[in-house]
């Protein structure tokens, strides 16, 4: 039988999670799957865990030393085999039927290259819940190549499924930079055009936890930025794009931190009503602040 999905997980140092992630994928029904691992250099007991998990569930595994994301991803992708290809990371979990809703959808959408779902977000130690994040639910019922540009749009890493061949196509994942994610969504959108966002199926409980909460966002928004100068630079849109995401940068910093953010503002601070507009964040408590 061809396989009609391959989950690929790139993993480190999750030992608390690895497992339920594992589990997770391992228990969808409905669809033949493949689920590769890969363990990127962990320096916990993940690796142990994975062996067993291996031997126990027969997923293809390997370990090997520490590469980064992009190069274990790029790695699981060239091995995996389904005519549909989705990513999900060792710290959060896989709803029932995913798959099976996923690569239906593609199924009965046999123009598009790619579709995501939505995602429920939950705290660790808490009950995962129903409500789905509103960011995603904004996307639907498509996103197009200048909505993420400009940063209108957002998905989710998690709540992705391609078609396997389109991405190699566009060379798959780029290694140039330090995610993996939206430089690769950028690409598909850029040619392939728009592409569908699904409010029907939940595709991951995404975990808060210690080691995702306090995220780089100086990190984040700079490499965003250097995505688009190397990238696209000439398109009509960059100037406006570059404006949008340093307000966007701006934004998550001072929903952090309002000292890092009086920092950030030189770098930042442009005539566009976008960034004006997030402004008066600086002056609202946290706890009262979204991203």
């Amino acid at each position: 039988m061809t396989t009609k999905v391959s989950v690929i997980i790139a993993s480190y140092n999750h030992e608390p999670y690895v497992e339920q992630a594992v589990r997770s994928v391992m228990a969808q029904t409905g669809v033949d799957f493949e689920l590769i691992v890969i363990d990127d250099g962990s320096k916990d007991r993940s690796p142990e865990i994975l062996k067993r998990l291996s031997d126990e569930l027969g997923f293809t595994y390997v370990h090997r030393p520490n590469k980064g994301a992009v190069a274990t991803y790029s790695e699981a992708l060239s091995k995996a085999r389904g005519q549909y290809v989705c990513s999900f990371s060792s710290d959060d979990i896989m709803p029932p039927d995913r798959l099976k809703k996923q690569s239906g959808f593609l199924d009965a959408h046999p123009d598009a290259v790619a579709c995501f779902g939505q995602v429920i977000q939950f705290f660790e130690g808490e009950e995962i819940g129903n409500e789905l994040d509103v960011r995603y639910l904004r996307s639907v019922p498509q996103i197009s190549f200048e909505e993420s540009f400009l940063g209108k749009k957002a998905l989710h890493g998690c709540a992705e499924m391609f078609v396997r061949e389109k991405i190699l196509a566009i060379g798959g994942y780029d290694g140039r930079y330090y995610f993996e994610d939206y430089p690769l969504y950028l690409k598909i959108l850029h040619n392939y055009g728009p592409q569908p966002v699904s409010k029907d199926f939940v595709c991951c409980f995404y975990r808060e936890h210690g080691d995702n909460l306090h995220v780089d966002h100086n990190r984040i928004y700079s490499e965003i930025l250097r995505i688009l100068a190397e990238n696209y630079s000439a398109h009509p849109l960059y100037k406006k794009a570059v404006r949008a995401w340093k307000a966007n940068w701006f934004s998550a910093v001072a929903a952090q931190s309002k000292l890092d953010a009086i920092r950030l503002i030189p770098k930042v601070i442009s005539l566009s009503p976008r960034f004006w507009l997030r402004l008066p964040k600086l002056f609202i408590p946290k706890k009262l602040l979204h991203f």
